[in-house]
């Protein structure tokens, strides 16, 4: 029982990590991989790639707010 509940975790995280990539400029593919070999563990290096992404392409110097 326990591993069905985990394959069936890692394919909807895989599913929100490739949703989620695609719309913010990232390989999709790779993290869809990455969801669906590990789960949610990867959310925190998933965050972080996102955000350095954001700085790479605004700068380091320029604000970002969102409402």
């Amino acid at each position: 029982m326990t591993v069905i509940a985990y394959f069936m975790c890692s394919v909807v995280f895989s599913a929100l990590y490739y949703v989620q990539a695609y719309k913010s400029g990232l390989t999709a593919k790779k993290w869809a991989l990455a969801g669906l070999a590990f789960g949610p563990m990867v959310y925190p290096l998933f965050k972080s790639r996102q955000r350095i992404k954001l700085i790479r392409s605004r700068g380091f110097n320029n604000s970002f707010m969102s409402a």
